[in-house]
């Protein structure tokens, strides 16, 4: 069946705000609304009432993008760089929220794991005597009132990095949660 030209602008419109997504799935995606265009097409829907009904196609990109980052629920680079292609496409709100949690949630992530293995560096080096340089640096500075022990260190270290992780984690989950608020677009789209 020929589409017409309305209706291929609007999927050459949603392939340009999907591009930040791989390849495969803004395939299957296009594939997929095209295959909805056509079927309506087929049972006598206009091209007008189809582009009323798929509504606006950086609104169905974004639901889709949103869709995609809430899938899983681990963090990966790849779900990372999406979310940041989908705060393109959120607005306003957007600016604020995937920014702020985009950077806090690794950002705790590798400091509560770097914690703990800083702490154990300290604690190695004092338990061996290896003077490694620099080691010195490490440790908990409350402006000179206090110095501890790096066995106390370790484990207020390995304390802190357990909280800091969670807290990455509990970021992530939050910048997800949000994605999937957003992602609902899709099934008001009814796709």
């Amino acid at each position: 069946m020929i589409m017409e030209k309305e209706l291929n602008d609007y999927l050459e419109n949603m392939e340009k705000y999907l591009k930040p997504i791989p390849v495969s799935e803004r395939i299957d995606i296009i594939n997929e609304i095209k295959s909805e265009m056509q079927e309506l097409q087929r049972n006598g829907v206009t091209t007008e009432a189809i582009i009323d009904r798929l509504g606006n196609p950086k609104d169905l990109a974004k639901a889709y993008l949103g869709d995609l980052i809430s899938k899983e629920s681990g963090f990966s680079w790849n779900r990372f760089l999406m979310a940041c292609a989908f705060y393109s496409l959120v607005g306003f709100s957007g600016m604020v929220v995937i920014p702020c949690l985009g950077v806090i949630a690794p950002t705790f992530i590798v400091c509560g794991i770097a914690a703990p293995i800083l702490g154990a560096v300290k604690l190695i080096d004092y338990i061996f005597t290896l003077n490694i340089p620099y080691v010195e640096n490490i440790g908990i500075f409350l402006g000179g009132i206090v110095e501890f022990n790096p066995i106390v260190e370790f484990i207020i270290s390995l304390i802190v990095g357990i909280l800091i992780y969670w807290a990455g984690r509990g970021a992530w989950k939050l910048l997800v949660l949000y994605c999937k608020k957003i992602s609902k677009t899709a099934s008001k789209l009814s796709i």
